[in-house]
Formats: structure tokens, C-alpha cells, sequence
């Protein structure tokens, strides 16, 4: 099974309380670590993989901290790929590949690395996964998966934000976990869903 997720700013103690931007109303940086941990492995299984859009972490010693979020990142299950974010550098992802943990398969890494994006296709849709969000344009069976926007959509059916705290999580049936990864699965449905919100506010 693949998943998508992006924007999970482990460790990241600004983002604590509640905001307009991207709120998380938690104690403290350990809780939410805690709780988005919990969440991914409660849906991802050790041999699925996982796409992860950008923003992983931002710990407050930086460099330092590399430790603390392999550590992190080593207890979640699933294979990742993970795509360069903004608050991504190439020193981060070159620690990940250094000290990476194993995948399920034995001989395969946990982690693999994109500097820009991923081209997929399942459901009979063509995917491209980017950090920031794409204007594709009038297209026929292809959308972009993305983050970085947090808690803000784009107004396009094409584009679906598949971050932590994206609005476009409301469109499932039931209540996402926080951190939860979306499964391939659930985009039909949000992508379904949003194309005709955005359908009839054209009405």
C-alpha cells in the first residue's frame, strides 16, 4: 500500500497552540512527536511505503539534532521517501542515507531521497509529488500531490494538499488521526470530494 504525507515539523515548537497557519494545539513537542508517531503506525505497515512531500523536521539545535529525528524517523514503519521541503537540506538528507536503519527487505535502506519530486501512477491517474504546490493547467487524469501550505488549499481539484494539517483531510468520511498518513485509497476519495465542493461553487 502507499501512503502520502508531508509537513510533520517534528520537534518544531513554534507550530505549538493554536493558529491560523498550521495549529497543534499540543503540551509540548514530545506529545506531538508522540502522537503523530503513534498515528503513522497504527495505519502503515512495515512493508508499505510511505512518501513523505517535505518539511520533516525542525529541530531547535539543528545539525545537532540529527540524532534525535533518525531516531525518530528509524521508528516509524514503512519504507519513506522523502522529498526535499524548504526547511529540507541536502547535509539532512546525507545524514539519513549515512546512518540509515534497513528497510523491512533485508539488504534494502528504510530511506530514500528527492531533490524535487515523484512521478506515480495508480488509480488511473498520473501523480506528481512536489513539496510546494503545482499549477498544472487543464489536465486529463494527472494530480499533484503536495504540502507545504499547511493549513490552506488551493482552489484547484487537481491539486490536493496531503499535509498534517491540510483542509483537505475534512473531505474524508471519518476524522483523520494527526499524522496519520493518507492512504492511495483515501486521495480518490478526497480528490472526488473536492471536485464537487469546487463544483458547486462555480454554480
Amino acid at each position: 500500500m502507499k501512503f502520502f504525507t508531508s509537513d510533520t515539523h517534528f520537534f518544531h515548537e513554534d507550530l505549538l497552540g493554536n493558529n491560523d497557519f498550521a495549529p497543534r494545539p499540543f503540551k509540548n513537542v514530545a506529545e506531538m512527536n508522540q502522537i503523530m508517531v503513534t498515528n503513522w503506525n497504527r495505519v502503515v505497515k512495515e512493508r508499505d511505503v510511505v512518501y513523505h512531500l517535505g518539511d520533516i523536521a525542525m529541530h531547535p539545535d539543528y545539525d545537532k539534532g540529527y540524532p534525535e529525528i533518525l531516531a525518530l524517523l528509524s521508528s516509524l514503519q514503512g519504507q519513506i521517501h522523502f522529498i526535499k521541503g524548504n526547511h529540507d537540506n541536502r547535509a539532512f538528507f546525507k545524514y539519513l542515507a549515512a546512518n540509515d536503519p534497513g528497510g523491512a527487505i533485508p539488504g534494502e535502506p528504510k530511506f530514500f531521497f528527492h531533490d524535487v519530486g515523484v512521478l506515480l501512477k495508480f488509480d488511473r491517474h498520473q501523480y506528481y509529488l512536489t513539496h510546494y504546490p503545482m499549477l498544472l493547467g487543464i489536465t486529463k487524469n494527472i494530480r499533484n500531490l503536495h504540502g507545504h501550505i499547511h493549513h490552506a488549499s488551493v482552489p484547484i481539484k487537481e491539486d490536493i494538499n496531503v499535509g498534517v494539517d491540510a483542509p483537505e483531510l475534512e473531505y474524508l468520511p471519518k476524522p483523520q488521526p494527526f499524522g496519520a498518513p493518507i492512504s492511495e485509497n483515501q486521495i480518490g476519495l478526497i480528490a472526488e470530494a473536492k471536485a464537487a465542493e469546487l463544483a458547486k461553487l462555480r454554480m
